[in-house]
Order: C-alpha cells, then structure tokens, then sequence
C-alpha cells in the first residue's frame, strides 16, 4: 500500500528528507507513484513497477523504512551501528490506487482559524489581498510536517497521545498566523498536541486569546505575553521562531537548546550583531566590507552560519533551507535542527573557532549558551 523512507543513516546523507511510494492506477496501468520532500517543497513522479531502482534508493542513505500493505505493515530502523530494528504489526488495511491530481492542501481555506484572522471570507476562500500570507503558512507547514514526521519515526521525538501530547512554543508569536496553522493542522492530522505563543506585547496576547476563544481551543492552545529570555515556559518538544528580529532569533535558539526542544524551526530576520563587531576585515574580504550594502549582507550570512554551527557543536543536526517570507522576499533561510545529542568532531569545533578568530567576533547566541565552557567540557571527557 505504501512505503516511506525517512531519517539519516550515521555518515550517510540522503539526497531528500523522505520518499513516499505508493500504487496508483494511471489509464488501467498499475504505477509506482514516488513523491520526495526535500524539506521544502514535494515533487512527484509515476514509474512503471519495472522502471524504479528500489535498491538506489534503500541504499541511499535513508535510516528509517516503513512498509504498510493491506495484512499490516513493517518498520525497520537501523541504529547507528547499522543493526536493524524490525517491528511488525499485523491488521487489514484498506487499499487505495486512486491518482489524485488536486493539489493537497495542509490546510483548507474553509479552516475556521483562517475565516477568524481574515485571510479566508465567509464562504471559505482565500482573500485575494491574503494570499502571500496563505502560501506562507502552507510553506510553513510543509516545512513541519516531514521534520516532524521524521523526528517521530527517528525516535528523537516521543509519539504523541492524549495523556503525552506533543508540545509546541512559538517563540515571539506576534498575530500567531503560524502558531494557530500548526495548532489547526496537527488537530486536522489526529495528532494530540498543546501549542504555546510568546510575545512580549501584551495587546498581541489578549488578541490571539479571543481568537483561540472563538473557536473552542483553549484547552490546547494558550499564549503568554513575556520575553523570550524570561518567558516562564520549561519546556516543548518543538521551538519555532519566525522572523524574530535581531538578537531575539538568538534567544529563542538559546531557549530551545537550554531547554531541549527536539526540534527547532527557526527563520530569521534582521541581523545587526555580527555586523557591529565587523571592524577589521580579514584580507581580501575589504573588498566587501567597504560597500555598505555588501556587507551586512556578509553580516547576515556569517551570523546565520555560525548559528548553524553552534547548534552543531551543542548536539544538533542542522540544515540551512529556504522558506517563504511574509515580506516577499525572493530567498529567505530557515535553520531546522533536530537534536541528536551527539558530540561534535574536532574539526568542527575547529572550523568554528577559527572563523571566529579570523573576523575577531563573538556571536551573542555562543554567550547565552556559555559555549566555551561546554567545549572545554567536550575536550575535557574526550581527553
């Protein structure tokens, strides 16, 4: 009925986040439908049973296969030493060989949230004046839902019940478009979760309580008008933080670290940090320090890297992708980072100080999460 490859064998990278198959039946021809989600977008393609190199693909890199046919299914994992986990369930199924060729919504426009915030009308069609915003929670949640699906499947997050719901912390929420999308979606999916929204604006807290009022979610969904740094939430299995200005992006990836969230979604916005503390350029880069323009966009991909690599060296499985800005932007990066718990190689930790010495800088984020001493601590119990 289906199989689904996902998660990241040790030392190996597969070229997508995860691949479905499926049977479709295309003008009375049984194909092999396969959609690959590289983390942003999903393309689909039909094969022929005879034309698909199953064996490329299983060796490709993937940890995690699940095979569901209609007398149950089968979920192998293989560990980090390459042995594999097999677990089997049996239970009929029912098979579906239809080709859909509608384009799967995550969320419906006729969603009761998106009629409350004004980007769907009364009839449930999106506003023709909404619609960037539309696709922004869409890209969003395509974002979320393989890197959730993943993180689940992968074992880095629990599998969300009733009594142990899944737990999700937008982290300067503002008008909390994407804290209620998730709340919507995750409940449109059947998976059991309780969504959280910070801002430090009181007016923005108030506001997203009468929404969540409105349409009976309460019990699921709360919001809390406090500072990232300061906020009184312990803890999430999930921290998402989009567009965050400044050094504000940094508290919430310090928070989620500090804090073990799982896995972190983070879009940053604007960055003034790194680019204060850019004095002297090392020879050549002058030749783009010079220019105004040029550098702060220098600024701003130095201070993304680095905040990649220092989830890196905290225990993090990092990838810098792009999403969709509200702003419309043409390009716009989100950092997601699954936790993994591993140490970091020497090299890496190399890497990282030495662009720090070369540019004479010190990223805000490596302060809040005392990074020197958590790698002195490293070099410590290695030695």
């Amino acid at each position: 009925m289906r199989v689904v490859l996902s998660g990241r064998r040790r030392n190996m990278q597969p070229g997508v986040v995860r691949v479905d198959i499926r049977p479709v039946r295309i003008k009375d021809a049984l194909m092999l439908q396969v959609m690959k989600n590289d983390g942003r977008q999903t393309t689909t393609n039909n094969f022929l049973p005879t034309e698909l190199d199953v064996a490329a693909l299983l060796n490709s890199g993937f940890a995690n296969v699940l095979v569901e046919h209609i007398g149950g299914s089968m979920a192998i994992r293989l560990t980090k030493k390459d042995a594999a986990l097999v677990h089997i369930e049996n239970g009929e199924r029912q098979q579906n060989l239809e080709h859909d060729r509608v384009k799967n919504r995550l969320l419906q426009s006729t969603d009761p949230f998106l009629q409350e915030v004004g980007i769907s009308d009364s009839s449930g069609q999106i506003k023709p004046t909404r619609q960037d915003k539309y696709k922004q929670i869409e890209e969003f949640l395509r974002l979320l839902a393989p890197s959730l699906r993943s993180a689940i499947e992968a074992g880095h997050i629990h599998t969300p019940t009733a009594k142990h719901p899944l737990s999700i912390v937008d982290l300067g929420c503002g008008n909390a478009y994407l804290t209620f999308a998730a709340h919507q979606y995750l409940a449109s999916i059947g998976i059991p979760a309780h969504v959280t929204g910070i801002d430090i604006r009181e007016d923005s807290r108030n506001r997203n309580i009468e929404i969540a009022k409105k349409l009976g979610i309460t019990s699921t969904m709360d919001f809390l008008a406090q500072e990232i740094s300061a906020t009184t939430l312990e803890s999430a299995d999930i921290a998402i933080a989009l567009h965050a200005c400044d050094t504000a992006t940094d508290d919430a990836i310090a928070w989620g670290v500090n804090h073990e969230a799982k896995l972190l979604l983070i879009a940053p916005c604007c960055h003034h940090d790194i680019q204060s503390q850019m004095k002297l350029a090392p020879e050549p880069w002058n030749l783009l320090t010079k220019h105004g323009l040029l550098k702060e966009r220098l600024a701003d991909l130095l201070t993304d890297a680095l905040r990649a690599q220092i989830l890196r060296l905290v225990g993090y499985r990092t990838e810098v992708i792009e999403f969709v800005s509200d702003e419309h932007t043409p390009r716009n990066l989100m950092i997601r980072a699954i936790k993994t718990g591993a140490n970091p190689d020497r090299e890496e930790v190399s890497r990282y100080q030495e662009m720090l010495k070369i540019w004479g800088i010190e990223p805000e984020l490596a302060s809040s999460l005392h990074l020197a001493s958590a790698i002195e601590a490293i070099s410590q119990s290695r030695a």
